[in-house]
């Protein structure tokens, strides 16, 4: 099996205020594991912030973000192994995992939590990075899954 970018983007769109264009993509697909691009408090496909100096509301973007890339990777939120928080103030850290855990109720995952001093954009108060196994059982479907997604969006598979 290939690797499978999912919402490919240069960089150079994404910071146009800074020298850079790098090649990424919000998901890749190896072998039935799920790689999610950080999530932060953004519509990912209207590139608006959301939520800016509210940490709950961008935690629920960044989840709900989750959910969305899984599903267009043919993967689903109970399929999650790996979790890695990073917040821009330790004080949010109540408010940002109250939230995941509405989402991942039941899903057992391992999960790092930091503090950094600065994300990529200063309105940026959390990111959430996620990693998810889809069983090999599902994989077929999933694969069906992620082309219909990628179809109905336009992307090349």
């Amino acid at each position: 099996m290939s690797h499978h970018r999912v919402r490919r983007f240069d960089t150079a769109e994404t910071y146009p205020e800074q020298n850079l264009s790098n090649d990424l993509a919000q998901a890749v697909v190896a072998d039935g594991t799920v790689y999610l691009r950080g999530q932060i408090g953004q519509d990912l496909d209207t590139r608006e912030n959301v939520g800016v100096g509210d940490v709950e509301a961008q935690a629920e973007r960044a989840m709900a973000n989750i959910a969305l890339l899984l599903k267009e990777c043919g993967s689903r939120l109970d399929d999650i192994v790996k979790i890695t928080v990073c917040l821009t103030d330790i004080r949010h850290r109540e408010p940002v995992y109250r939230t995941m855990g509405r989402w991942l109720k039941g899903v057992h995952y391992v999960s790092t939590g930091l503090v950094v001093s600065a994300l990529a954009r200063p309105e940026w108060l959390v990111e959430i990075d996620a990693t998810a196994v889809i069983p090999a059982g599902r994989r077929a479907e999933a694969e069906r899954l992620r082309r219909a997604s990628a179809a109905e969006r336009g992307e090349e598979l």
